[in-house]
């Protein structure tokens, strides 16, 4: 039987340590954390980001963090803390298992942008490309 998204957030929540938005505030000035948006770019162009955070589009996730894929990002070759953040959380959640898996050390931001954004917390502007 097929599984649903609730229970697949239910067994990633089982693996995946997970962040609040203050502590995720307090982690953004250590060199060993890569904030880690996973949005699409026209939620980033409407909404802003983190400031300094790395864009990493959720449909490339896994060949930019495989160091064989052509896609390969060396951010993501970095030994490092990923903190990986989306809109409300649940992308963000899979992505962090997702990452897991593959050999990162990642972690998701609970509550997503936004609750990042309302708890009043720095916006950086992401100017619309084309």
């Amino acid at each position: 039987m097929a599984i649903g998204y609730k229970q697949m957030l239910a067994e990633a929540d089982k693996v995946v340590q997970s962040v609040s938005v203050d502590e995720a505030a307090g982690l953004q000035d250590d060199p060993q954390v890569v904030m880690v948006d996973i949005r699409d770019p026209r939620e980033l162009e409407r909404e802003g980001m983190i400031p300094d955070a790395f864009h990493a589009p959720r449909g490339m996730l896994e060949f930019w963090i495989d160091p064989e894929s052509p896609y390969h990002k060396p951010r993501f070759a970095e030994d490092k803390t990923y903190v990986f953040y989306c809109a409300s959380g649940w992308r963000s959640l899979l992505a962090a298992r997702l990452a897991k898996e593959m050999g990162l050390d990642a972690r998701s931001m609970r509550g997503g942008f936004g609750d990042w954004r309302k708890a009043g917390h720095a916006v950086a502007t992401r100017p619309a490309k084309g």
